[in-house]
């Protein structure tokens, strides 16, 4: 089953939020309708995706989001700069991708 882990930003980039998840789609369409109003991302308006890495398995998505979190700001600004130098919302490319 694959798994991805993500990070989402709000409209001037300033917030990041790392995430894990299942259903990548369906986990941005929650953030981005605030399904969760009190979660973090609703409150800080973190809804614009701006980078994911899939894996196959959950585990090691979850892995990854440690790693991640462990990890300091710079080190996943250059992350999603590297994928997404424009920090563009990658929302509208899961369409095409099927994740």
């Amino acid at each position: 089953m694959k798994a991805w882990t993500y990070i989402t930003t709000n409209q001037h980039n300033k917030v990041l939020y790392t995430g894990v998840t299942s259903d990548l789609k369906g986990r941005m369409e929650s953030h981005k309708t605030k399904k969760y109003p009190n979660a973090f991302t609703a409150r800080y308006n973190a809804n614009k995706l701006v980078w994911f890495q899939e894996f196959d398995c959950i585990i090691d998505a979850r892995e990854r989001e440690r790693q991640l979190k462990a990890g300091n700001r710079a080190r996943k600004i250059k992350l999603i700069e590297e994928m997404n130098p424009g920090w563009e919302d990658l929302y509208e490319t899961l369409q095409v991708q099927g994740a």
